[in-house]
């Protein structure tokens, strides 16, 4: 992505989402995500894009081996869960005294 305009996303850290495209694809179920990276426009969503990672021993783990652990995925590959709807919307975002709200096209409602 272009360094000089920063991108706006209305995904944050701790939203419901629900993958639209890959291979964990499932718009019926919410999960949570754990980190965004709104410069490389990546999102790291908990039980998603899980990969297999080889650790050698060091003072924490001493005994080393295999763990599974999640990667980041697409900031596009993702949507905003209604809670009121229970279904995947678009957001839009309306500017309040305070600062920017993002509410849901589908059910009308401000998204925490």
């Amino acid at each position: 992505m272009k360094k000089r305009f920063k991108p706006k996303f209305n995904i944050k850290k701790g939203d419901n989402v629900v993958v639209i495209a890959g291979d964990d694809k499932d718009r019926n179920q919410p999960r949570v995500v754990l980190s965004v990276n709104p410069t490389e426009g990546r999102v790291l969503v908990e039980g998603v894009n899980m990969v297999t990672k080889h650790l050698k021993p060091n003072a924490q783990n001493p005994q080393g081996g295999i763990v599974s652990e999640e990667a980041p995925i697409n900031i596009s590959n993702v949507m905003l869960w209604d809670a009121k709807s229970k279904a995947p919307a678009r957001v839009r975002r309306d500017r309040t005294e305070t600062g920017f709200v993002r509410i849901s096209k589908k059910s009308g409602e401000a998204i925490k």
